[in-house]
C-alpha cells in the first residue's frame, strides 16, 4: 500500500496588499519592543552613556544598576507585597464573578437581564472617580493604611468586566449537557463545579490575565490608601522613590521598571500558554 502524498501548500502571492499588512505589522511590534529595548539597556548604563546615546548598547554588562535599586527601594519587600495583593485580589474576584455569572446565565427572566447591564455600567465608572469615597471608607473601618483593605477593594474595580465576559462564556455551555447532570441527582454548585467550571478555562484564564495586569500595575489607592510605608507598599508605588530631585541614577531607574516588569511577563506568558492548551485541547466539548 503506497502512502497517500498530501498536496503541498502552495504559498499565496506577496500582493501589494499584504506586503503593506506585514509592514504594518512589524512597524507596530517595532513600537512596542523599542520602549522595552530602551529600559533594558539603560539599565546598564551610567547617566552620560543615557543621553549621548539612548538606544545604543551599553559598554560592559554590569548588574549592579539592578541590586542597586532592589537595595535602596526594597523592591523585594515590595514585590512581595504586591504578590500578596494582587494574589488575594485574584481569589476574591473569582470567589464573586464566578456564582454570579453562574446565575446570570443560567436565568432567562427579564431581571436577569437588568442586572447584567448594571454590571456593564461598572465600566463607565472612572478609577479616580472613587478615590474620595474609598478614602472615607477605609478610614471608617480601621483599614486605613493596611493591605487588607486593597485586596478587598481591587476586585471591585475589575468586577464588571469578570462578570460580563464569564457570562458570555458560560452560555455557550450546552442546556443538554447541565440536564443530564440534573437528571444524575446533581445540585447547583455540583453542575457548576463540575461541569460549567472545566468548560469555561479559558474564559477564567482570560479573567486572571487582565486582573493581574490591572491588580500588579494599580498605583493610585495603593499610593493612598497603603502610603509609602516600606513594610506594606506594592512594587508601583516604590519604584518611583528611586527618583531624587536633585540627583537621579536613571540606569538604576530604568533597572528597577524592568525588575517590575519581569513577573507581568512570566505571569503572562504562562497563564497564555494555558489558555492556548485548553481551547487546542477541547475544554469546551459539546
Amino acid at each position: 500500500m503506497k502512502p497517500v502524498r498530501h498536496p503541498r501548500s502552495r504559498r499565496r502571492p506577496l500582493t501589494p496588499g499584504r506586503a503593506l499588512s506585514h509592514a504594518g505589522a512589524w512597524a507596530y511590534a517595532l513600537v512596542l519592543l523599542l520602549p522595552l529595548y530602551y529600559l533594558l539597556v539603560s539599565s546598564f548604563k551610567d547617566n552620560d552613556e543615557i543621553f549621548s546615546d539612548p538606544l545604543g548598547l551599553p559598554s560592559h554588562l554590569s548588574f549592579g544598576k539592578f541590586s542597586t535599586s532592589v537595595h535602596d527601594a526594597r523592591l523585594d519587600l515590595a514585590i512581595a507585597n504586591s504578590l500578596i495583593v494582587t494574589l488575594g485580589s485574584l481569589v476574591v474576584v473569582l470567589l464573586l464573578a464566578v456564582p454570579a455569572s453562574y446565575a446570570l446565565a443560567r436565568a432567562r427572566g427579564r431581571t436577569a437581564v437588568i442586572i447584567e447591564r448594571v454590571f456593564a455600567l461598572g465600566f463607565l465608572i472612572p478609577t479616580f472617580a472613587a478615590l474620595v469615597p474609598t478614602f472615607l471608607l477605609a478610614a471608617q473601618l480601621g483599614l486605613f493604611h493596611t493591605r487588607t483593605f486593597i485586596v478587598l477593594f481591587l476586585p471591585a474595580t475589575s468586577l464588571p468586566l469578570a462578570v460580563v465576559l464569564l457570562t458570555q462564556f458560560m452560555r455557550t455551555v450546552p442546556d443538554e449537557v447541565e440536564e443530564a447532570a440534573r437528571m444524575d441527582g446533581a445540585g447547583n454548585w455540583t453542575v457548576l463545579l463540575r461541569i460549567y467550571l472545566p468548560m469555561v478555562v479559558p474564559g477564567i484564564v482570560t479573567v486572571l490575565i487582565l486582573s493581574f495586569l490591572a491588580y500588579w500595575n494599580e498605583y493610585l489607592y495603593s499610593l493612598v490608601i497603603i502610603g509609602p510605608d516600606q513594610a506594606q507598599r506594592t512594587i508601583q508605588v516604590a519604584v518611583p522613590t528611586l527618583r531624587s530631585t536633585l540627583s537621579t541614577d536613571f540606569g538604576v531607574l530604568s533597572a528597577g521598571t524592568v525588575v517590575t516588569l519581569l513577573p507581568v511577563y512570566v505571569v503572562y506568558g504562562v497563564l497564555q500558554r494555558r489558555m492556548e492548551g485548553a481551547l487546542m485541547g477541547g475544554a469546551v466539548k459539546v
